[in-house]
């Protein structure tokens, strides 16, 4: 083969963006296909914890709250099922699933909220504003915490169950219909487990 007939790897690598383009263009079409046909679940991001004890943890409380700090053995305290709830007070959605979170603390569900990169004083003002639902209330400002449980974003909920085994995840708030559809039911199914 000639010289001229060869192609240049400048000529390839000018090629290389318009590859990688076209790749993420066929894969954006499929999940466009999939939201239009009900096989892609956007929420079905897979936990690799579920079925598994969660992380080894300890986290400070939230200052001028009259609540414990959290760690992990306080997952296996309450000697029933439990939500491990990440949320944050510039979170909106967050607002959106408070009255669920209230409702589950009122029928005695023990809560245990993480407090995901917040300011402490705007967490405050949020469990002032809204109510508090939590019995034991840890703070994550670096956010390590939420790495190791594999936390896409905030709200996100774990159920687990009395033995401290993550049972369910719920990435997204949880709306008065997650919580008939799925909460509450999981929680009663728990409790004889």
């Amino acid at each position: 083969m000639s010289e001229l007939a060869k192609p240049s790897r400048r000529k390839l690598m000018l090629y290389a963006p318009l590859a990688v383009a076209g790749v993420a263009g066929l894969g954006f079409w499929a999940m466009l296909r999939g939201l239009g046909d009900g096989s892609f679940n956007p929420r079905g991001v897979p936990s690799a914890l579920l079925g598994k004890n969660p992380p080894e943890f300890s986290l400070p409380g939230l200052d001028g709250v009259d609540l414990p700090p959290l760690a992990s053995p306080d997952l296996r305290l309450f000697r029933k099922p439990v939500l491990v709830n990440f949320w944050a007070s510039w979170c909106a959605p967050c607002i959106v699933e408070h009255p669920q979170l209230m409702a589950l603390h009122r029928q005695g569900v023990p809560i245990l909220g993480i407090n995901y990169k917040d300011r402490e004083p705007d967490a405050r003002s949020f469990l002032a504003r809204h109510g508090n639902p939590f019995a034991r209330l840890g703070v994550d400002v670096p956010g390590r915490i939420a790495i190791d449980w594999g936390v896409y974003g905030v709200p996100e909920t774990y159920v687990l169950d009395r033995h401290g085994v993550i049972r369910w995840r719920w990435a997204g708030p949880i709306t008065p219909e997650v919580m008939t559809a799925s909460v509450v039911p999981l929680l009663r199914s728990l409790e004889n487990a």
